[in-house]
Parts: C-alpha cells; structure tokens; sequence
C-alpha cells in the first residue's frame, strides 16, 4: 500500500472511530446534546447548512416543526453530525428524536393541517386506464401522448402536470383517434391500419415478444368481425398507422431476407421458415381471426441474421428504412367487415347503449349516450350543462355524416373536457386561507380509484360517493379491502413500486458486453418479471412490508435461475424458489435493483447507497457540489487496474465530500459481491483482486456482505416502513410529503406495528389520514419583502353530501 493510501486509509479509520467511542456516553438532555455535537458549526456566527440551533428555543418546537423535522430525518439517517465529527451514542440520537418528534405530533393533533393539492390532470398512465374503461376500447397511451416528467419520485404529482400548448394538441389527437378507433370508421375499416415496427436496435429484444425473439412488432388490433383477415410484411398502400398521424408504409417492398414469425395471442400463426415458397415473402397471408381485440406480434428468432446481413441489407427503394426484424405490418380486415355496416365489437357494445329505429330517436339516444359516458369520464352525476358542448359536437357532425360520425365526435368533445382530463375537487365557499374542510364523498371515490387502481372510479364507488356514505369508517374500510383484492390494484406494484424502486430504471442500463457477454435481453425481461411477481407477492398477499427486505423466495425461470448460479429450474414459466443463501434475501439480493444500481460497465457503490438512503432509509443525500471531478480511470499503463474502492479513496480523503461519501458507501459496499448485473462474484474482473465488502456503517456498526446491511436495516423496522408510507402518501395524494405531513406518517407507522406492519394496514392508514380526506385553503404566495400570512388556529368544515 503506498503512502497515499495508507493516509486515506487512516482518515477513515478517523472517521468511523467516534461512533465506537461514543457508545460509551451517558444520558443527555436534549439542550446538553445540541451543545456538544451541533453548536460548533450550526450557530447564529458560522450559520453552517443556514442553520442557528443556538438560538432555537426547546420550548417552542411546534413553532419550528420545518425546522426541526429536518433535524430528526439528519439524525435518523446519522447523516448529522457528519462521520468525519464526534458521534453521540445511538440511544441519545433516539431520545432526542423521541422528544423532538412527540412535541411535534402533540401539537399537530390538535391542529391538523391536511395540505393542498393542486389542479390535477391524469397522467399518460390514467389517462389510458380510464378511457379503456369508458369505452371498452384498448390503446397504447404512450404512442398518443408525451412522457409524463417525473417530481418526487412519481409522475403523478399535481404541480408538475401541466399541459402547454402542445401537449394540448396532444390531447386533442389523442382524443380523435381513441374516439374513431372505439366507434369505429368505415371509410377506413378496408383501407388497412399499419403498424409501426420499434424504432429500438432490430438486433435487440422488444418488451411484449416472446422471449428469445429481437426486433419488430407489437400491436393490440382490434378485430371487427370473424373472418378472414389480411397480413402484409413490410407495409402496405396506405391506411391509418398504429398510433400517429394518418399516413401509411407504401413503397416497401417484399421481405424475404429474415425469418419472421407472426403471433396472435401468443400463438404462431404464420411462419416464413414453414411456409410455401410463393408466400415466404410475406405478402397477402391470410388467417381466420375471430372478433374482438387481440396481440399481435411480429418477430424474428434472435439468431435468424447474422449482424453484417442485419445492418447491411437495405429495404426500400432509397437504401434506408427498417432492417430485417424491424419491419412494419399492416392488418387488412374481410370485405364482410363493413357489408352491413359497422360491427358490434366489444367498444361499439359499450358505447351504444341505445340504437335508434328512425331520426326521431337519435337525438335523444345519443344523449343517454353521451350520458353515461360523461358520467363515467367526470366521475360524478352528469348535468344538462354537461351535456352541452357533445351534444353540440354531435349536431355539427350529424348534419354532414351519419350517426356514428355524430356519437365519435361527441365522445371526442368529452375526452377533450378538461372535467375528464383534469380531477378538480370541490371547494366551499368563504373560506379563509389556512382553514381545512373535508372532501366531497365523491372527490373521496376519485382519490381512492387513481390511488389504489391508477384509474377512475367504478360503479359502485360513484354510487356511495352519491350517497354520501363512502366516509363511513365501515364502508371506507370495506371499499378498501374489495379494491385491494381487485385485480385493478395490480398498479400499486407496476406503478407504485416500480417507481419508488426505480424498476423500470434497470431498462437504461446498458451493459458492456465485452464486460458482460452473457447478457441479453431476454434475461433483462426476466429480471424485470421477478421482481414484479415479488413485490406482487408481497404487496398484494398482504405480507408484511420488512419481508420486502427479508422474504427467503422469490420466482425464477431457466434463463435468471442459470444467472443466479441455480442448476435445476427449466423452462421459461417462472416459479417460486426458496434461496439457500441469505445474501439474496429480499429487494438487496434482486438483480434488477442491483443493475439498476449501477454503471454499464461497473458497479457503484455510491449509486447504490445513495438508493438505499433515498428508497429505504428515507434520507436522501446532499446532492454534491459543482465542479465535482469524476473518478479516475480504473486502467493504469503498466499498472494494476484499480478496484472501484481503490476509485473511490480519492474522494473519502477530502473532508467535504467524505461527510457525504462516509454515509453513503458503506451501504454499497456492502453489495459489492454482486457486480453491475446482479451476479455474484468474489474476484473483481478487472483488477483480479479479492472483493473486499467488509465496511463501518455511519452508526458505527460493521458489514461485510448482504445479509450484514440486511440486518442493520431490519434492526429499526420503523424506519423503512416510515420510508415506504412516506412514498405512499406522494403516490397517494399527488404532491410532495411535507414537513406538517410527518405527524401523520408517524401515525399510520405506529398503527401498522400493531399488526406486524402489513401493507393493507397502511394502505387503510393513508386512506383515513387527514391528509388524504381533507383539503386545506392555501395560503396566498406572499409579496416580494412580505411574510406569508398565518392563521391562529385550523378549523374544520364538514360538506353535506351533495358536495
């Protein structure tokens, strides 16, 4: 070891070393304890972090509560006082919360402040859920409508869902193309509707293909009729495209060159390598089709092109276009499709409630049409006012086309509303800033569906929400525990989990393949199941949420089993394993969480901690500083290559940044055993060197593998289920925890212990919090050298019913 190691190696042993002495220390008050670890750098001279604690007064606590409330998350995440500064033991850490964290919850009791939620418009997931609800029709939102930004770890916090001009352009094409494509259009039923291959690598896996298949493409097509249907490989001459603007694929040519394989269901239906010579090409294959909607994919097998025949052989007439694998597919639906008009597919069913026998009746059908679906769209009892801009869309539509022309563009004007596209709640009138009052049984159901289902109430909730009786404790519990067991709550782990783990991160990550040849896709696809059969195991069987971290199982097929070093699972259905080692323990041992944690290329054990304090500690870590320089190469001439420890040192030798890295790194290292793709390994493959995943976490407390941090988060079980109800309430209410909103997490915490911590506990805990059942008046933005106003006290109003 050379002398600049040997220094970094002492100042860190500097650093951890007042944690050990400090278990020795007795009781302190709360004032002493300020005095001797805090003052020194958070004092009205120095202002360290803007903080002056030497003037806060002990008595006055509730007053401070931002402030304070700063103070307990620092100190429940030991990221204050820093690693590098003398440590107070942990038993007056937790006195010290204790005291601080019950004055708060003292005071807020009998002062609720439920928070505000701004206007809040669907997000692209909502958005897509509801309308095939409404109107029975099935579409891919994400082809229609822009990503939703992200704020607070979701995409479905208010403030940051607004729609600029185009974005609502967006919405208006969006609300076109899902109204023709559920009422249907017979001027294009024949005309044939082209697909869009993706536009990803066609040498790579897509999600939704079968599993060992690259490129091409996925389309959910709605059948109109039984029949003989129409496929053409490589496009065809003209019609709508799946999902954009009007316009088709022509002047592509036939595709002889790869092997595809075209699926409905899931289900082979045509195959170039088995098919005769004359229709290899792809052209004009036809299959019997029954009605309704169905998945279709075209593939290629993964080893069907070598890569110099993939990227070379040109398809259209210019050079350029889709590759082999990637080629576009057009659908052509039986001339009986349209003989007699349109025909009842499962929208159409939906939409039309009513069929009028002669014009006299069409009026009044399409108002019990437009209806029922505004009904359903507003998530509350239709008025006439309602009624009038579809009715109005209607009549212009009518004048000049039929019917049907007529009823699309009513349900066009209703998924253009802003009161389908925006959830806007009621409020009372004359109230002063600062007062709360309770929400409307109705805006309740609403809150319930898009926080448990990412969607709009079904039936039975709008009509307890009209009865006024969805408060009730009995009925409220009741609603809970039918949508939990619904199918629909599926959401809470592909929407909810997925973002507050980052699952969906792990599709980003690309890693080297000279690093990690035996990578593919089909292995990305499975790490990514695993780990939604796993929450959903959790989650949704109303497991406790530690076994989140602790569960000894989880579901594999052949192809992750072979990855986790497993011998005896064949086949691609994934099923329940029991681990024999405890390393793979819970979420720390999932190979999505672990590549979704790291480099390409490497592992990061910054990343990985920083995760762990984020998403299951609950105190996120000071973003670092500009002009921070990035690691040394890992490569030396002539040298060794260093080891991502190694890397690190030169950052954990400066005192301002180990304040942070001493935090943070100790947790990944502690998973420094599985590389970037979740494999385990005891050599590093580029220096050839040992693992060393042996560390001192900020508490003082030592690790060396998994199952060692898996202990340490286990041992104060509070503080991550704190952490996944704080997410919870993001999801849940649509806008940022903040300080005021502890109390009531701290609440729903000490509840949920009662009964081991189940998820369905804390799930009953946010839907019965203040915060999720009443709104409060904001305060106005004060002007520019001007306080924000206060109110004396919270007073509470309850709506009848009809609100």
């Amino acid at each position: 070891m050379n002398i600049f190691r040997t220094l970094v190696a002492l100042t860190l042993a500097a650093a951890s070393a007042p944690a050990l002495q400090a278990a020795q220390a007795g009781p302190l008050k709360p004032d002493a304890l300020l005095e001797t670890y805090c003052h020194d750098c958070h004092n009205s001279t120095d202002w360290a972090g803007s903080l002056a604690l030497d003037v806060m007064d002990l008595d006055q606590i509730p007053a401070d509560a931002k402030v304070w409330e700063t103070v307990v998350r620092k100190l429940r995440g030991r990221l204050m006082p820093p690693p590098t500064e003398k440590q107070p033991a942990q038993a007056n850490i937790d006195q010290f919360v204790t005291f601080l964290e019950s004055r708060i919850d003292e005071h807020a009791t009998a002062n609720p402040a439920p928070g505000f939620v701004s206007l809040h418009r669907l997000n692209r997931t909502e958005y897509e859920r509801a309308v095939q609800d409404i109107l029975g029709v099935k579409f891919d939102a994400a082809a229609l409508l822009p990503k939703d930004v992200r704020n607070e770890g979701f995409d479905n916090v208010a403030n940051i869902l607004k729609v600029s001009p185009s974005f609502l352009d967006q919405y208006l094409w969006a609300a076109r193309e899902v109204s023709v494509m559920a009422v249907g259009d017979p001027a294009t039923a024949r005309a044939g509707t082209t697909y869009r291959p993706t536009p990803d690598d066609p040498r790579m896996y897509v999600p939704g293909m079968p599993l060992g298949t690259r490129g091409g493409v996925v389309a959910v097509h709605d059948f109109p009729v039984d029949g003989e249907y129409t496929f053409n490989i490589g496009g065809g001459g003209g019609g709508r495209g799946g999902g954009g603007p009007p316009g088709g694929f022509g002047g592509f040519g036939a595709v002889e060159a790869a092997a595809n394989v075209l699926l409905i269901d899931g289900v082979a239906v045509w195959d170039s390598t088995k098919a005769p010579v004359e229709s290899r090409s792809g052209r004009g294959i036809k299959v019997q089709v029954k009605a309704g909607t169905h998945k279709v994919v075209l593939v290629s097998p993964a080893g069907s092109l070598t890569e110099s025949d993939d990227m070379l052989r040109p398809l259209g007439p210019m050079g350029g276009g889709f590759r082999a694998g990637g080629t576009p597919l057009e659908i052509v639906a039986p001339a009986s499709a349209t003989a007699n008009g349109l025909p009842d597919t499962p929208s159409r069913s939906k939409i039309f409630v009513c069929k009028p026998a002669n014009v006299a009746e069409e009026s009044p059908c399409a108002r019990r049409i437009f209806g029922r679906i505004a009904r359903e769209a507003f998530r509350r009892p239709v008025t006439d006012e309602d009624l009038v801009a579809p009715v109005r869309f209607y009549d212009n539509a009518r004048r000049n086309g039929n019917f049907d022309a007529g009823i699309q563009q009513g349900i066009m004007a209703i998924l253009a509303s802003p009161k389908f596209l925006y959830r806007a709640e009621q409020m009372p009138a004359n109230l002063a800033p600062g007062q709360s009052y309770r929400i409307s049984d109705l805006d309740l159901a609403s809150r319930m569906a898009f926080f448990l289902w990412s969607r709009g109430p079904d039936e039975e909730l709008l009509q307890l929400g009209e009865a006024g009786r969805l408060h009730e404790p009995a009925v409220l519990e009741a609603q809970v525990k039918r949508m939990l067991a619904d199918e629909r709550s599926r959401s809470l782990v592909t929407n909810f989990a997925f973002q507050w783990l980052l699952v969906d991160k792990a599709d980003e990550i690309m890693p080297d393949q000279g690093a990690f040849p035996e990578f593919d896709a089909s292995l990305r696809t499975a790490m990514k199941r695993e780990a939604e059969l796993f929450l959903d195991s959790v989650l949704r069987s109303d497991q406790s949420v530690m076994s989140l971290l602790t569960a000894n199982y989880t579901f594999v097929n052949e192809r992750l089993a072979l990855h986790y070093g497993l011998t005896d699972v064949r086949g691609n259905e994934f099923r329940r394993i029991v681990w024999k080692d405890p390393n793979r323990f819970g979420l720390l041992g999932k190979a999505n969480v672990l590549m979704a944690t790291s480099y390409g290329d490497r592992t990061s054990p910054v990343v990985r901690g920083a995760w762990i304090l984020e998403n299951l500690i609950g105190t996120p870590p000071t973003p670092p500083p500009p002009g921070v320089e990035a690691l040394p190469e890992g490569k030396r001439p002539g040298a060794r290559p260093l080891t991502v420890r190694e890397r690190l040192e030169s950052h954990r030798a400066q005192k301002s940044c180990n304040a942070c890295h001493a935090v943070m790194d100790p947790l990944g290292f502690a998973l420094e055993n599985f590389d970037a793709v979740g494999k385990w390994r005891d050599v590093d493959r580029a220096s050839l060197t040992p693992i060393d995943a042996s560390e001192r976490l900020a508490s003082g407390q030592p690790v060396k593998s998994p199952n060692d941090l898996r202990a340490a988060l286990t041992a104060r079980p509070d503080q991550f289920v704190q952490t996944l109800t704080e997410k919870l309430m993001i999801f849940a209410l649509g806008r940022a925890v903040e300080y005021h909103d502890m109390p009531t997490v701290r609440a729903i915490v000490r509840d949920a212990a009662k009964s081991d911590y189940r998820f369905e506990a804390i799930i009953l805990g946010v839907v019965k919090s203040d915060a999720f059942q009443m709104r409060q008046i904001p305060e106005p933005a004060p002007e520019e050298g001007k306080p924000a106003l206060k109110t004396a006290q919270t007073s509470v109003i309850n709506p009848s019913p009809a609100q």
